[in-house]
Protein backbone atom coordinates (compact mmCIF):
# COMPACT_ATOMS: atom_id res chain seq x y z
CA UNK A 1 0.00 0.00 0.00
CA UNK A 2 1.20 3.64 -0.90
CA UNK A 3 -0.30 6.35 1.32
CA UNK A 4 0.11 10.41 0.23
CA UNK A 5 0.27 13.04 2.63
CA UNK A 6 0.31 17.10 2.83
CA UNK A 7 1.62 19.40 5.19
CA UNK A 8 1.13 23.35 4.48
CA UNK A 9 3.88 25.14 6.65
CA UNK A 10 5.80 28.42 6.98
CA UNK A 11 9.59 29.11 7.12
CA UNK A 12 11.72 31.94 7.62
CA UNK A 13 13.42 32.03 4.37
CA UNK A 14 16.49 34.03 5.64
CA UNK A 15 17.63 31.15 7.46
CA UNK A 16 17.98 28.67 4.47
CA UNK A 17 19.52 28.34 0.94
CA UNK A 18 15.95 28.56 -0.84
CA UNK A 19 13.45 25.61 -0.84
CA UNK A 20 15.43 23.25 -2.80
CA UNK A 21 17.38 20.82 -1.93
CA UNK A 22 21.01 20.73 -2.89
CA UNK A 23 24.89 18.66 -3.16
CA UNK A 24 26.91 21.36 -1.62
CA UNK A 25 24.81 22.22 1.16
CA UNK A 26 22.10 20.85 3.87
CA UNK A 27 20.80 24.08 4.64
CA UNK A 28 18.01 23.63 2.68
CA UNK A 29 14.09 23.71 3.79
CA UNK A 30 13.40 20.77 1.32
CA UNK A 31 16.47 18.67 2.74
CA UNK A 32 15.97 19.62 6.47
CA UNK A 33 12.07 18.37 5.69
CA UNK A 34 13.25 15.32 3.89
CA UNK A 35 15.21 14.65 6.38
CA UNK A 36 13.50 14.91 9.59
CA UNK A 37 10.39 13.13 8.24
CA UNK A 38 12.12 10.60 6.97
CA UNK A 39 13.08 10.12 10.27
CA UNK A 40 9.68 9.94 11.84
CA UNK A 41 8.87 7.59 9.44
CA UNK A 42 12.01 5.45 8.86
CA UNK A 43 12.24 5.35 5.69
CA UNK A 44 13.07 8.03 2.83
CA UNK A 45 11.21 10.44 1.43
CA UNK A 46 10.68 13.06 -1.56
CA UNK A 47 8.89 15.83 -1.03
CA UNK A 48 6.96 17.68 -3.64
CA UNK A 49 6.39 21.21 -3.01
CA UNK A 50 4.00 23.54 -4.66
CA UNK A 51 6.63 25.77 -6.01
CA UNK A 52 9.90 26.42 -5.30
CA UNK A 53 10.97 29.39 -3.30
CA UNK A 54 14.49 31.35 -3.31
CA UNK A 55 17.12 31.71 -1.24
CA UNK A 56 15.93 34.59 1.46
CA UNK A 57 11.82 34.01 0.61
CA UNK A 58 9.61 33.12 3.23
CA UNK A 59 5.99 31.24 3.04
CA UNK A 60 2.92 31.81 5.66
CA UNK A 61 0.96 28.81 3.69
CA UNK A 62 3.66 26.93 1.37
CA UNK A 63 1.94 23.33 0.39
CA UNK A 64 3.94 20.28 -0.35
CA UNK A 65 3.23 16.29 -0.46
CA UNK A 66 4.91 12.56 -0.05
CA UNK A 67 4.18 9.42 -0.57
CA UNK A 68 4.90 6.44 1.96
CA UNK A 69 4.40 2.79 2.65
CA UNK A 70 2.59 3.67 6.24
CA UNK A 71 -0.50 4.70 7.41
CA UNK A 72 -0.13 7.20 10.13
CA UNK A 73 -1.97 9.80 12.58
CA UNK A 74 -1.41 13.13 10.55
CA UNK A 75 -1.97 14.96 13.79
CA UNK A 76 0.79 13.36 15.63
CA UNK A 77 2.89 13.79 13.01
CA UNK A 78 2.65 17.54 12.89
CA UNK A 79 3.63 17.88 16.88
CA UNK A 80 6.15 15.69 16.30
CA UNK A 81 7.31 17.64 13.69
CA UNK A 82 7.17 20.86 15.34
CA UNK A 83 8.93 19.67 18.66
CA UNK A 84 12.11 18.39 16.24
CA UNK A 85 12.07 21.13 13.37
CA UNK A 86 14.39 24.26 14.44
CA UNK A 87 11.86 27.09 15.24
CA UNK A 88 12.25 28.97 11.61
CA UNK A 89 9.95 26.07 9.85
CA UNK A 90 6.39 24.69 10.99
CA UNK A 91 4.14 22.56 9.71
CA UNK A 92 0.78 24.37 10.36
CA UNK A 93 -1.71 21.23 9.24
CA UNK A 94 -1.25 17.87 8.12
CA UNK A 95 -3.62 15.60 6.61
CA UNK A 96 -4.07 12.41 3.98
CA UNK A 97 -4.58 13.54 0.58
CA UNK A 98 -5.82 11.30 -2.42
CA UNK A 99 -2.76 9.38 -4.09
CA UNK A 100 -3.70 11.69 -7.23
CA UNK A 101 -2.85 15.14 -5.19
CA UNK A 102 0.22 17.20 -6.01
CA UNK A 103 0.93 19.93 -4.59
CA UNK A 104 2.16 21.69 -7.63
CA UNK A 105 -0.20 20.37 -10.55
CA UNK A 106 -3.33 20.29 -8.09
CA UNK A 107 -2.94 24.02 -6.89
CA UNK A 108 -5.69 26.49 -8.51
CA UNK A 109 -4.51 29.60 -6.98
CA UNK A 110 -1.15 30.81 -5.40
CA UNK A 111 -1.23 34.46 -3.28
CA UNK A 112 1.94 36.22 -3.02
CA UNK A 113 2.67 38.82 -0.84
CA UNK A 114 5.45 41.40 -1.28
CA UNK A 115 6.33 44.00 1.99
CA UNK A 116 7.56 47.08 1.41
CA UNK A 117 8.73 49.16 4.47
CA UNK A 118 7.71 52.80 3.20
CA UNK A 119 9.22 55.12 5.80
CA UNK A 120 12.68 57.97 5.87
CA UNK A 121 13.13 55.99 8.68
CA UNK A 122 13.88 52.23 8.80
CA UNK A 123 12.86 49.97 11.15
CA UNK A 124 14.33 47.40 13.17
CA UNK A 125 11.67 44.56 13.06
CA UNK A 126 10.62 45.08 9.51
CA UNK A 127 14.02 44.78 8.35
CA UNK A 128 14.38 40.82 7.68
CA UNK A 129 10.52 40.89 6.23
CA UNK A 130 10.43 44.08 3.93
CA UNK A 131 12.11 46.28 1.79
CA UNK A 132 13.20 49.67 3.06
CA UNK A 133 12.00 52.62 0.69
CA UNK A 134 12.58 56.02 1.96
CA UNK A 135 10.66 58.11 -0.54
CA UNK A 136 7.45 57.81 -0.30
CA UNK A 137 5.79 55.74 -2.96
CA UNK A 138 2.62 56.97 -5.67
CA UNK A 139 0.06 54.38 -3.95
CA UNK A 140 -2.05 55.47 -6.79
CA UNK A 141 -0.22 54.78 -9.79
CA UNK A 142 1.11 51.55 -8.73
CA UNK A 143 -2.78 50.64 -8.53
CA UNK A 144 -3.00 51.92 -11.79
CA UNK A 145 0.06 49.72 -13.30
CA UNK A 146 -1.43 47.13 -10.87
CA UNK A 147 -5.02 46.89 -13.15
CA UNK A 148 -2.77 46.85 -16.30
CA UNK A 149 -0.90 43.59 -15.19
CA UNK A 150 -4.03 41.71 -14.47
CA UNK A 151 -5.66 39.08 -16.89
CA UNK A 152 -4.70 36.68 -18.92
CA UNK A 153 -1.02 37.77 -20.74
CA UNK A 154 2.74 36.47 -22.06
CA UNK A 155 4.68 37.21 -18.71
CA UNK A 156 8.04 36.27 -20.56
CA UNK A 157 9.29 39.67 -19.62
CA UNK A 158 8.16 39.47 -16.01
CA UNK A 159 10.49 36.56 -16.06
CA UNK A 160 14.33 35.41 -15.69
CA UNK A 161 13.41 32.76 -18.01
CA UNK A 162 15.94 32.89 -20.61
CA UNK A 163 15.16 30.27 -23.20
CA UNK A 164 11.87 27.75 -22.67
CA UNK A 165 9.76 25.57 -24.66
CA UNK A 166 7.28 25.48 -22.07
CA UNK A 167 4.30 28.19 -21.86
CA UNK A 168 4.83 31.73 -20.58
CA UNK A 169 1.40 32.25 -20.21
CA UNK A 170 -0.18 32.70 -16.53
CA UNK A 171 -3.67 34.25 -15.20
CA UNK A 172 -3.26 36.77 -12.53
CA UNK A 173 -6.63 37.60 -10.91
CA UNK A 174 -6.09 40.67 -9.18
CA UNK A 175 -3.01 42.25 -6.97
CA UNK A 176 -3.75 44.06 -4.34
CA UNK A 177 -2.08 47.03 -3.23
CA UNK A 178 -2.33 48.48 0.32
CA UNK A 179 -0.50 51.00 2.64
CA UNK A 180 -1.13 50.83 6.54
CA UNK A 181 1.01 53.60 7.90
CA UNK A 182 4.93 53.04 6.75
CA UNK A 183 3.74 49.69 6.01
CA UNK A 184 2.92 48.70 1.98
CA UNK A 185 2.41 45.34 0.84
CA UNK A 186 1.55 43.94 -2.94
CA UNK A 187 -0.79 40.78 -2.86
CA UNK A 188 -0.49 39.08 -6.29
CA UNK A 189 -2.95 36.34 -6.66
CA UNK A 190 -2.77 34.25 -9.88
CA UNK A 191 -2.93 30.19 -11.00
CA UNK A 192 0.79 30.51 -10.79
CA UNK A 193 4.20 32.51 -12.00
CA UNK A 194 6.95 32.36 -13.53
CA UNK A 195 10.91 32.31 -12.45
CA UNK A 196 11.20 36.11 -10.71
CA UNK A 197 8.34 37.11 -12.37
CA UNK A 198 6.24 38.27 -8.39
CA UNK A 199 9.47 39.88 -7.43
CA UNK A 200 10.28 41.52 -10.97
CA UNK A 201 6.65 42.92 -11.02
CA UNK A 202 7.28 44.46 -7.40
CA UNK A 203 10.77 45.71 -8.64
CA UNK A 204 8.56 47.47 -11.99
CA UNK A 205 5.88 48.51 -9.35
CA UNK A 206 8.04 50.18 -6.64
CA UNK A 207 9.94 52.30 -9.80
CA UNK A 208 6.40 53.62 -11.11
CA UNK A 209 5.89 54.53 -7.44
CA UNK A 210 8.74 56.40 -7.08
CA UNK A 211 8.11 57.83 -10.59
CA UNK A 212 10.62 56.88 -12.71
CA UNK A 213 8.42 55.35 -15.14
CA UNK A 214 4.55 55.59 -16.09
CA UNK A 215 1.46 53.02 -15.07
CA UNK A 216 1.71 52.18 -19.23
CA UNK A 217 5.24 51.36 -19.19
CA UNK A 218 3.89 48.08 -17.78
CA UNK A 219 1.73 47.23 -21.41
CA UNK A 220 5.40 47.33 -23.06
CA UNK A 221 6.72 44.75 -21.37
CA UNK A 222 3.72 41.99 -21.94
CA UNK A 223 3.75 43.20 -25.44
CA UNK A 224 7.27 42.98 -26.59
CA UNK A 225 8.05 40.14 -23.70
CA UNK A 226 11.42 41.66 -23.12
CA UNK A 227 12.65 41.75 -19.88
CA UNK A 228 14.95 44.62 -20.45
CA UNK A 229 12.22 46.41 -20.34
CA UNK A 230 10.56 46.09 -17.00
CA UNK A 231 12.18 46.86 -13.53
CA UNK A 232 14.86 45.57 -11.32
CA UNK A 233 14.57 42.38 -9.75
CA UNK A 234 12.94 43.15 -6.35
CA UNK A 235 15.36 41.81 -2.95
CA UNK A 236 14.00 38.27 -2.21
CA UNK A 237 13.28 38.94 1.55
CA UNK A 238 10.26 41.23 1.00
CA UNK A 239 8.62 38.31 -0.65
CA UNK A 240 6.22 35.59 1.04
CA UNK A 241 4.01 32.85 -0.35
CA UNK A 242 1.02 33.51 1.89
CA UNK A 243 -1.01 30.54 0.54
CA UNK A 244 -2.04 28.21 -2.21
CA UNK A 245 -5.46 27.19 -3.00
CA UNK A 246 -7.00 23.60 -4.10
CA UNK A 247 -10.24 22.18 -5.44
CA UNK A 248 -12.21 20.62 -2.02
CA UNK A 249 -11.62 17.15 -4.27
CA UNK A 250 -8.33 17.24 -2.72
CA UNK A 251 -9.40 17.16 0.73
CA UNK A 252 -8.33 13.69 2.74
Amino acid sequence: MKYNYRIILQYDGSKFNGWQKQGNTDETIQGILEKTIGSYLSEKIDLKASGRTDRGVHALGQAANFYTSKKIDAKEMKQWLNQTLPMSIRISAAEEVPLSFHSRKSAVKKTYVYCIWNSPEKNVFSYPYAVSVLEELDIEKMKQAANLLCGTHDYMGFSSIKETKKSTVRTIYQIQISKEQEQVKIAFTGNGFLYHMVRIMSGTLMEIGLGKRKPESVLSVLNQKKRSLAGPLAPAKGLMLESVEYDEKWTG
